[in-house]
């Protein structure tokens, strides 16, 4: 990591000591584990002795990285609800979840007139199934009266809106709202959440957007390692030093950037 993208980046935490303290032995479900943040953080839990379900729609790359394998389409309700099931069946609830898996689509509005589906799959992956998913857990984690969710969400969600991110923003926003909503009646239960927001990650999802090649951004390693941080010290949120103080200049850059379509 260059220094600046350091300076950048949200807080992490590389050493293993403090990861194996608080995740050996807990039972972690991780979706969008087979590629990028996912895969990389599937590996250091692993290591930390955490029991790792792994949940993506391609399961020969879950079974590369580890045993406890859920072929996962958040789109498909019926699949949630089987994963979600099958989780319970195997394993009796689960400690941690880690909504992970996203999809992004950088597109100008005018060129998505006759796609709804685009609108459609991002709000699937990136809020529909996920609150499918926590809600078919929830129980089981109120019955233990404890449990950590941890949402991987984007800086955009802080940020003023901006042209060619509506279906991807829109609906990283919707979850983000969905958990901080449901926050005050969790905690009565001893369940914590955590959103992340990250800023850029260099992953094949952002790889479509060349202009970010030469941006400075996170690996998809030093991203897992942000994501430890969260799990080891459970704060309500994980952000870049400077994404507050733009969140509260948002009313003031809103307008401006509206004559920016990027």
């Amino acid at each position: 990591m260059s220094w600046f993208s350091r300076l950048l980046a949200p807080p992490l935490c590389s050493d293993p000591v403090p990861l194996r303290q608080s995740m050996q032995g807990k039972v972690v479900l991780l979706t969008g584990a087979s590629f990028g943040i996912g895969a990389a953080l599937a590996v250091r839990l692993q290591a930390a002795g955490a029991r790792v379900l792994l949940a993506a729609r391609s399961e020969m790359e879950l079974k590369q990285l580890g045993e406890h394998v859920y072929p996962l389409d958040l789109r498909d309700p019926a699949s949630v609800d089987e994963v979600a099931a099958a989780v319970l069946r195997d394993h009796g609830g689960v400690d941690v979840v880690i909504h992970n898996a996203g999809k992004s689509i950088r597109r100008s509005l005018l060129r998505a007139l006759d796609r709804p589906h685009d609108f459609e799959r991002c709000m699937g992956v990136n809020y529909l199934g996920p609150v499918r998913l926590q809600l078919a857990l929830l129980p089981s984690m109120i019955a233990r009266g404890s449990g950590h969710i941890v949402n991987v969400s984007s800086v955009g969600v802080r940020l003023p809106p901006v042209a060619q991110w509506a279906a991807y923003l829109a609906s990283k926003s919707a979850f983000d709202h969905w958990l901080g909503a449901a926050v005050p009646e969790l905690r009565r239960h001893g369940i914590r959440c955590t959103s992340v927001y990250l800023g850029l990650v260099h992953t094949r999802m952002s790889a479509p957007t060349k202009e970010y090649a030469s941006l400075p951004g996170l690996s998809a390693d030093e991203a897992a390692c942000v994501l430890c941080r969260a799990l080891i010290r459970r704060p309500r949120s994980l952000a870049p030093w400077w994404l507050e103080p733009l969140h509260w200049l948002g009313p003031i850059l809103e307008r401006p950037l509206e004559w920016f379509p990027f």
